[in-house]
This record gives structure tokens, C-alpha cells and sequence, in this order.
């Protein structure tokens, strides 16, 4: 009930974004209603989906035109990401306006991420999931542009990330997407499965292990919701955390552990 409250509440006062915050709020508040509050606040939870939502959109455009051409494998990538959204066609529009907006030369992204900060900042794990669906996103159409990487870097600098850390999660993503679709590129495969990992080939399996479990952990769904990732962006998680245990089973395999 408080869920279409919420919606229709939102979207009258403040549109695509205030119809979002209506739905997360009175997603939370039915479920307070519904099995106790559990120290949840949600709002705070709503507010971080919404603004989470509005950073991913306008980036991505931003980061599609950061070679100066945005190509129909980019835009399909952002009508796929929309439809495991499950958006209706209204609230489509919006988004799409949000990512043409990022494809404005003029668009300046600092005011985007100083919001996302102060209303973020704080959650680790929203932040990298943020920064792996940009570079996903990226990747999109096979190129992967010095201008694309130097707007990644921008934007990890923004989030928290150092040179050294940013470089870090680009060869693991890199190498993770090798795994995508079940399956690993045969040709380097156990190579990009110890660097999907973050780990090396002198790694030894107690250091492999720990760095599966906590890549694992940063995508288990609780805790990815938690932090404010929106509900129907966890299956996307949820496939980037099969490219991570293919690449674990692989290195397994080949250690015979």
C-alpha cells in the first residue's frame, strides 16, 4: 500500500527520480510494517537508490561520449541495463533524457559525483558497484577508448580511489568480463582468472581464498542492499559474481584444491 503511495506521491512532486524515492521509502516502510523495522532506516536507503540511479544514468552517457561518438552497441547496453530495470516507458524517457544530458560536451560531472558523495560517500560497496557497472559499461562496444579510461579515472578519484587501487579494479573487471556467458576465453584463460581474482600465479591458496571470499562478499545481495544498490539491480551483481566463481573454480582446478 505505502508503496504506490510513495510512487504516486513522488512522481507528483518531483517527477522520474521523486517517483523512485517514493517507491523505495514505501517498499521499506511496507516491509517494516510487514516483518519490523530491523534498524533500517528508509529513507536514508531511498534517497541513496534514487541519487544512486540518477549517477549511473547521467555517467554513463557522459562516459559513451567520452570518445566523441556514442555507438549503437553503447545504447543498446543502456536499453538493456533499463529493461532489467523493469522501467515503464515514462520513466524510460526520463532516464534516457538523464543519459543524453551526460553526452552533453558541456556537462560537468563534478556536481553529479559531490552529490553522490555527500549523499554515498560512506558506502564502500555502493561505490564500487558503481564504478564496475561504468566499466562494464565501457566495454560495451569492444573499444576500450584512453578517453573512456581517463574519465573512469576521474570519476574513481571522485569516488575515493587512488591510481594504484583504480588500476587495480580495471585489469580484475577487464579480466572478469572474460568469463561472462559462462564460459572463459580458452586462449589465456587461467591468466585472466588470477587477475579477475586480483591475485597472481605466486599467490598462495590461502591468499586465493581470501580474495574470492571477499569479492564475494562485496556482491551478496543483503549487503549490496544494505548500502542502498535498488533491488533490481542485484541480478546484475548477482552476474558479475558468476564471473568471479568461474574464474575461482578454474584456478581450483588447475591447483587441484
Amino acid at each position: 500500500m505505502f508503496k504506490l503511495i510513495g510512487v504516486i506521491a513522488g512522481y507528483y512532486f518531483f517527477g522520474f527520480f521523486g517517483a523512485l524515492l517514493g517507491l523505495f521509502a514505501g517498499s521499506f516502510i511496507d516491509r517494516m510494517r510487514a516483518y519490523g523495522s530491523g534498524g533500517m532506516n528508509p529513507l536514508q536507503n531511498a534517497l541513496r537508490q534514487a541519487v544512486f540511479l540518477e549517477t549511473v544514468f547521467v555517467s554513463m552517457g557522459k562516459l559513451a561520449k567520452a570518445d566523441g561518438h556514442v555507438s549503437q552497441d553503447e545504447i543498446d547496453h543502456v536499453e538493456q541495463f533499463m529493461q532489467k530495470l523493469g522501467m515503464t516507458e515514462g520513466h524510460r524517457q526520463q532516464a534516457i533524457a538523464l543519459f543524453k544530458q551526460g553526452t552533453d560536451p558541456a556537462f560537468e560531472i563534478a556536481p553529479t559525483y559531490n552529490r553522490f558523495m555527500a549523499v554515498c560517500g560512506h558506502t564502500k560497496h555502493l561505490k564500487q558497484v558503481l564504478l564496475v557497472y561504468l566499466i562494464v559499461m565501457a566495454l560495451a562496444d569492444g573499444h576500450f577508448h584512453p578517453a573512456e579510461e581517463a574519465l573512469l579515472a576521474d570519476i574513481a578519484n571522485r569516488l575515493g580511489y587512488d591510481q594504484a587501487a583504480f588500476k587495480q579494479m580495471l585489469d580484475m573487471v577487464l579480466n572478469q568480463s572474460h568469463f561472462a556467458g559462462g564460459q572463459a576465453n580458452a586462449a589465456a584463460a587461467l591468466d585472466d582468472a588470477y587477475k579477475a581474482l586480483g591475485v597472481t600465479k605466486d599467490s598462495s591458496d590461502q591468499e586465493i581464498k581470501r580474495a574470492y571470499r571477499k569479492l564475494m562478499s562485496q556482491y551478496h545481495p543483503d549487503k549490496l542492499m544494505g548500502q542502498g544498490v535498488p533491488e533490481d539491480m542485484i541480478a546484475m551483481a548477482t552476474e558479475q559474481a558468476k564471473e568471479i566463481q568461474l574464474a575461482h573454480d578454474l584456478i581450483k582446478k588447475s591447483r587441484n584444491i
